[in-house]
């Protein structure tokens, strides 16, 4: 079995030993672990000769990187202008008290991340939530509960 210190290695060697391919390499360590963690910034690092400070900034500045833990499924809540209308922001809070989490955070078991967005594109659908890559639209609290209990219960 190999050890996270051989995976990262794996990945890190597709790549040479030049700053041009930083954000490269954050995209596929993002891939591959969900997120980010502060031992592989600093490998990255390493790699690339880049200060921590620059990779910092680059995994802060662009949303689709993670310096927490994700969950095993992502919850994404449409607050645009149409969604918030037809109840995103009910549909948000009802995440918030059935999950146990507050928005942008991870549950303790590591199951679910909840998120809130500006557009999922999908305004004809409104609301929608975005439950790992499975688009739930015109959400309902009554729906969208059924549908988080299937994924906790491992039947995705």
């Amino acid at each position: 079995m190999q050890t996270a210190r051989q995976d990262i290695d794996t990945i890190l060697e597709r790549y040479p030993r030049h700053p041009q391919h930083l954000i490269n390499l954050l995209q596929d360590v993002q891939a591959e672990y969900s997120y980010i963690s502060p031992e592989h910034l600093t490998l990255i690092c390493d790699h690339v000769e880049v200060p921590i400070t620059q990779a910092w900034s680059v995994a802060t500045f662009y949303k689709s990187f993670s310096l927490e833990p994700r969950g095993e499924h992502e919850i994404k809540v449409c607050l645009g202008t149409t969604c918030h209308l037809k109840g995103g922001q009910r549909l948000a809070e009802a995440c918030e008290r059935n999950l146990g989490v507050a928005r942008g955070q991870t549950t303790a078991d590591l199951r679910f991340t909840l998120d809130t967005v500006n557009c999922l594109g999908s305004c004809a659908l409104a609301p929608v939530v975005m439950i790992d890559n499975d688009y739930l639209g015109r959400a309902t609290i009554r729906n969208l509960k059924k549908r988080l209990d299937e994924s906790d219960d491992g039947s995705d």
